[in-house]
């Protein structure tokens, strides 16, 4: 099965979500990895350790 690509908007309304008190942080930290955040994240990270070379 293929991953799909972090998703910003499903990610920033996860976040907006828990922000407004609407949902859990159990459900916001489900909503969050399910959007791709790991991934994400993992994308940042090496895209800083490639500049900083």
């Amino acid at each position: 099965m293929e991953i799909p690509p972090p998703d910003p908007e499903k990610l920033l309304a996860a976040w907006m979500e828990w922000e407004r008190g609407e949902v859990n942080p159990g459900r916001a930290m489900a909503n969050l990895k399910t959007a791709g955040m790991p991934d994400l994240l993992r994308q940042l990270v090496e895209a800083l350790a490639e500049t900083s070379d």
